[in-house]
This record gives structure tokens, C-alpha cells and sequence, in this order.
């Protein structure tokens, strides 16, 4: 009698030193799988089993998956990450929210059978984790004799499956917070570049029809959340008039998500797109947020989604239309609710003609096509975006510049400027480095005009226009285009030859040319050059 009394003491300091143990555990670590693990351990040594696991509810199924135990001498069956059908004494805990004895289960259920028949177990009880009322996971305590567990047992148990509970509810909402901090913190980031940029609605300059026709459809689409697909050649201001969309929306206050799908390197875009759990590939040295969960209740704004691999191109369609992904490396689907404004300056019906392009993605994204007029098109808004610019750069670089002169002025409106509203604010820049005085002095030698030249003089600063006549004016036409065209063809070759064959990237040809890659390969493509020759 007294010795059963003394191990029935021992018994209890055991089970109390447990519950500090477990105590102990659970706020020294905020890692779930840590703390569960540590806890597994010391309950199965105290309860004398030979397994003890842990098993959450799994969100992509109507599995449990195990996510830590604890057995020595398992032959490896039951492991980590497996996904299992929970048994019927495991659904009935869970639908009680009370304890269940469990025993070997039957033939006829087949996967929960074999894995406890191939592992030797033949006894446990299966005890719901629960808090405020809900089933968070599953504490298994497993044997592989039939001794089975006393009611004092399964008393004790309940105890320790409330603290358990509590610990997987505290790591849940701390990686809760941890990711909504880490949402907000690129949010932040996103929205100080859009300051920095100084990109929004008023920075459309001009007044021209053809610009007043794209702002009145921006008025029509903006209220709505319906997608919206911008045409038009590079340096247009695509990206203007997507801010401008979102900025006339009702999801103004939400962020503004900005991808290039031209930027990112292949591999990396359904990382950039989608996010990565860490361990997904080699290099995922941490979870990482994608672009598409970043803009949940906001606006995505997809930069040259012609460029968007085709391989691609299923996963996104998907999630364009159930709002719904997975990041890789995980199988928990993810719902958001975006609005999609997509861009691109390549033709997508030909791209589709030539397999390069899904047509139903094509249909996906053609719900409202806005057409960006070339500036050649809206030639009268170029003298408001040259005084724009110029009072820009004069304010940057601390210049007063006041006049700009007519001549100054017919010869910028003369030419037909192929990169657009891009290359008019590149070769301001420019001017505005030149200009020592308060006239503004470009270098219009460089823009190759088919009616006029322009020389500056070099004593008063003054620019003054020297019209040529022309004798033949298409076959002059010709001559400057197929030098023009010349030039270009020099230009590429030179930077192909510094970048030794690189077309994309930072320290590639396009970049060094200041031009998009899909620029660059169209223009290659023309002229009939291929990298390869100056690898």
C-alpha cells in the first residue's frame, strides 16, 4: 500500500512538473513546430508512451497533417508533413470536442489501418486541441502494447491539451501579425516610390483630342473594377494612365502594385508574381510576399504582360479569374480581391497567332483596351510637355531658364519622336544640362529633322533657324530614315559588343541603350542582328 502510494506521488510530481515543463516551452519560443516538438517529447517520457504527435487541420483538404511529434523508435511511416484521413475516434474527438481511447483501427478504414498496423500501434487516445470553442489540431498519444489509458490519464491530458491549444493559437496569430508587418512594410515601400515618383493624375500634361479621348475613357473604366488593358508604343506614360485609373477608383486609398514582367528574369516571376514559401528553390532563404498579395484591395498593375512567359500564362489566368493562388512551395490557396490593370506595346492577337500568347488570358485581359496615342499623334501637347519638362529639370539642377524660342520650339514639334513622351523628356534633360543661359539651347542637331536645321550660334547663345530647301522631299525623306535607321543599327552593335552579347539585365544592352528589352529585340529582330555573334 505504500509503495503504490509513493508511485502514485511520484506519478503526480511527474504530470506537475509536465505542466511547468509545457509552461516553460511554450513562452520560451514563438516556433510553432519547436514548441510542439519539445512538448511531444516530454509528454510521451511522462505518460510512458511511444509516440506522441501533434496533427493540424489541413486547409487545402479534408486531411489532418502531421506537424510534430515525437517517437524514437518509429520505422519512419508516420512522419512529419503527412497527410492522413483522420480515423473515425479522430473525427469524433474533433466533433465533440472531447477526448476519445483509441484502438487499432479497423480494415475498414484502409489508410489509418495500415500506417498504425505497419508501425506496430495498437493503443492511444486522441485528444482535440481546442480554444474559445474551435479545434485547432490533434494530440495523438500512441502506444504499441494494448495497456490502455486510465480516466486519470485522459483527465491529465485534457489539462496539457488546453496550454497546447493556447501555444498554437499564440504562434498563429503571431505569424498572422509577422505577415500582415511585413505586407505593410512593402506597402510602405511601394508608396514612398509613388511619392518619390511624383506619378499621378495631374502629371498628364497635355490637351490635345486624342489625350482628352484616353482621359475620358480613364473616367468612364475608373469607378468600375472591371480590367483594363493599355496599348500603345513604349514611353506613351502606359504607367500614367494606370495610376490615373487607380487614382479616380474607389480602391485609391489601397496600394498601387506596380510589376514589369519585362524586368524580371523567367525563373523569378512566378516568385515575384505568386511569392515563395522559404525552402520552395534553392535561393528561398525566407518567405517572401508576392506582388499579386500585396495589391489585395488595391490595384495590380502588370508592365509589358506580353513578355509574361507562356508557361506562366495558365497559373496567372487562373488566378485573374477565381482571385485565388498558391505560393510556391505551398498548398495553401490564397484568396485576394485586386483590381488589374495590365500593359503591354507588343500585339498580343499576333502573338496568339504565333503560340507565343493564350488566347482565353488574351480575353481575360481584353475587357476594357484603352489605346495610348504616340506622341506623333498628339503633336499639339507638345509644347506644353516641353515647358513642363524644361521648368522640371531648370528646378532640379537649381537653373533659371524663362524663354524658349519659336524656332526652339517648331523644330521640337517638327520631329516624330519614336520614343515618345520618354525620349522628349530624356532630351530635355539634356537641353537643360546645355543651357547656360535663360533661353533654353538644345542640341536639335541630334534629332535628324526632314525640314529644317537648326545651328545655335555661338556668340550671343541665341538660336536662330536656317531653313533649307529641299528639292526632292520624299527621296530627302528616304535618306534621312535609311540614316537614321543606320545609326540605330551602329548604336545596338557598339552596345552588344561592350555588353559581350547581353541583351537584358542591369549591366545588359538594353539598359546601357536606356530602352526596354522587348524594344531592343524588335529592333535586333529589324535589323537582322543576333546576339550570339558578339558573345
Amino acid at each position: 500500500m505504500r509503495m503504490s502510494t509513493e508511485g502514485e506521488l511520484r506519478s503526480q510530481n511527474e504530470r506537475l512538473q509536465l505542466l511547468l515543463n509545457l509552461t516553460s516551452k511554450i513562452t520560451s519560443s514563438l516556433d510553432l513546430r519547436e514548441v510542439l516538438r519539445a512538448v511531444a517529447a516530454i509528454i510521451r517520457e511522462v505518460m510512458r508512451a511511444d509516440a506522441v504527435a501533434v496533427s493540424l487541420p489541413d486547409a487545402a483538404s479534408a486531411k489532418v497533417r502531421v506537424f510534430a511529434m515525437d517517437f524514437p523508435h518509429g520505422k519512419g511511416v508516420i512522419k512529419e508533413e503527412l497527410l492522413v484521413t483522420p480515423s473515425a475516434a479522430v473525427k469524433e474527438a474533433i466533433d465533440t470536442l472531447r477526448p476519445v481511447l483509441v484502438d487499432l483501427p479497423k480494415p475498414d478504414e484502409p489508410e489509418p489501418y495500415e500506417i498504425a498496423a505497419a508501425e506496430g500501434l495498437k493503443a492511444g487516445c486522441s485528444i482535440p486541441l481546442v480554444n474559445r470553442g474551435r479545434v485547432l489540431g490533434i494530440l495523438s498519444i500512441l502506444r504499441t502494447t494494448e495497456t490502455p489509458f486510465s480516466p486519470e490519464d485522459v483527465d491529465f491530458l485534457s489539462l496539457a491539451s488546453g496550454q497546447i491549444a493556447i501555444a498554437i493559437e499564440n504562434a498563429c496569430t503571431y505569424h498572422e501579425i509577422s505577415q500582415l508587418k511585413d505586407k505593410l512594410a512593402l506597402e510602405k515601400l511601394y508608396l514612398e516610390e509613388e511619392i518619390r515618383s511624383e506619378m499621378n493624375f495631374e502629371n498628364i500634361v497635355g490637351n490635345s483630342s486624342p489625350l482628352k479621348h484616353v482621359l475620358e475613357l480613364v473616367e468612364t473604366v475608373a469607378p468600375n473594377d472591371s480590367t483594363v488593358l493599355l496599348l500603345g508604343e513604349t514611353g506613351t506614360g502606359k504607367e500614367l494612365v494606370a495610376r490615373a485609373i487607380h487614382d479616380r477608383s474607389r480602391r485609391k486609398d489601397r496600394t498601387f502594385v506596380k510589376l514589369n514582367c519585362a524586368a524580371i528574369p523567367t525563373g523569378l516571376l512566378e516568385s515575384e508574381l505568386f511569392g515563395h514559401e522559404k525552402g520552395a528553390f534553392t535561393g528561398a532563404i525566407s518567405q517572401k510576399i508576392g506582388r499579386m498579395e500585396l495589391a489585395d484591395q488595391g490595384t495590380l498593375f502588370l508592365d509589358e504582360v506580353g513578355d509574361i512567359p507562356f508557361e506562366i500564362q495558365p497559373k496567372l489566368l487562373r488566378a485573374l479569374q477565381e482571385r485565388e493562388f498558391e505560393r510556391l512551395g505551398s498548398t495553401h490557396t490564397r484568396r485576394v480581391n485586386i483590381r488589374l490593370v495590365a500593359a503591354t506595346n507588343r500585339d498580343l492577337e499576333k502573338m496568339i497567332a504565333d503560340r507565343e500568347f493564350r488566347s482565353d488570358l488574351y480575353y481575360r485581359l481584353h475587357v476594357f483596351p484603352i489605346r495610348i496615342p504616340p506622341l506623333r499623334d498628339r503633336k499639339d501637347d507638345i509644347p506644353q510637355l516641353v515647358s513642363y519638362f524644361v521648368q522640371k529639370f531648370a528646378k532640379q539642377m537649381q537653373k533659371k531658364i524663362e524663354a524658349i524660342s519659336p524656332a526652339v520650339m517648331k523644330g521640337l514639334t517638327t520631329w516624330d519622336w519614336p520614343g515618345n513622351i520618354r525620349e522628349l523628356e530624356n532630351f530635355i534633360e539634356r537641353a537643360v544640362i546645355l543651357t547656360r543661359g535663360r533661353s533654353l539651347e538644345p542640341p536639335l542637331g541630334e534629332l535628324r529633322r526632314t525640314n529644317t536645321i537648326v545651328i545655335p550660334r555661338t556668340g550671343d547663345r541665341k538660336i536662330e533657324p536656317v531653313v533649307e530647301e529641299k528639292t526632292n522631299h520624299q527621296s530627302d525623306k528616304a535618306t534621312v530614315a535609311d540614316e537614321y535607321e543606320g545609326r540605330q543599327r551602329d548604336e545596338i552593335i557598339r552596345a552588344l559588343t561592350a555588353c559581350k552579347g547581353r541583351v537584358g539585365g542591369a549591366d545588359g544592352a538594353a539598359t546601357r541603350l536606356g530602352i526596354n528589352r522587348t524594344t531592343l529585340l524588335a529592333r535586333m529582330k529589324k535589323f537582322g542582328i543576333y546576339a550570339k555573334q558578339y558573345a
